[in-house]
């Protein structure tokens, strides 16, 4: 009977200590409510001295990148160690748009990017990275990225460093879905299901997110983020 009773209480307090830890557990949250832009500001070089209109809507409760004139929206609240989920198609053709991570100072080159790195979202180049400003390293970094004193995060230095995979992406018309996980200053990237990049070492590791236009009318139905837990948090 005591073994009986030790047991039951060992019972209990597992499972005491598994509702503490789930409850501990930070809520995943939307970052787009479905309504309007509310969360998030734009900085759209275009607009500070013409009437250019603002390329960023909600639509049908999507968030929609109109892709001109160009620019980004941006959090206006900083993250660091969350998984980003993002479902997205191009509305009619293929194009270009990108998801944007680590986000800090604007406007950091051609005055248009701002500093950060960037998780491609080009129609068939979904999970290249792109380096600006900031920098990551990757497995085979030569072969992927080219020469190693052609490497660099701004000018005309080689800034992109390709996918793992190819053919991970849904054809035009049909939704994607990206997600984005970044712990410390790691990045992994998955493309419908499919693990399409990996960087660490990254020179940043906390910052603002931002989704870009660039030329492509993107909707995006889902844009989630969940904090991951750290032994340090």
């Amino acid at each position: 009977m005591k073994i009986t009773f030790f047991r039951l209480g060992l019972a209990v307090v597992a499972l005491s200590n598994l509702i503490a830890c789930t409850r501990a557990q930070p809520d995943s949250k939307s970052l787009f409510n479905g309504k309007d832009l509310r969360g998030w500001h734009a900085d759209i070089p275009a607009m500070d001295s013409t009437n250019a209109r603002m390329p960023f809507v909600v639509r049908n409760k999507m968030l929609v990148s109109l892709g001109t004139p160009g620019g980004h929206l941006i959090t206006d609240g900083t993250y660091q160690n969350f998984r980003l989920e993002l479902e997205y198609r191009f509305a009619g053709k293929p194009g270009n748009c990108g998801a944007l991570v680590f986000v800090s100072t604007p406007r950091a080159l051609y005055d248009m990017f701002p500093k950060s790195i960037e998780i491609q979202m080009m129609h068939t180049n979904g999970g290249d990275f792109w380096c600006i400003q900031e920098d990551i390293v990757v497995p085979d970094m030569e072969k992927r990225r080219g020469p190693k004193e052609k490497w660099g995060v701004n000018g005309d230095k080689l800034r992109r460093i390709p996918n793992l995979t190819d053919g991970s992406e849904m054809p035009v018309g049909e939704w994607n879905k990206l997600t984005i996980e970044c712990l410390g200053n790691s990045i992994k990237v998955w493309m419908n299901g499919d693990f399409v990049n990996y960087g660490y070492d990254a020179t940043a590791h906390s910052g603002h997110i931002a989704l870009q236009s660039e030329g492509s009318e993107v909707e995006f139905r889902k844009v989630q983020l969940t904090p991951i837990k750290t032994l340090s948090n």
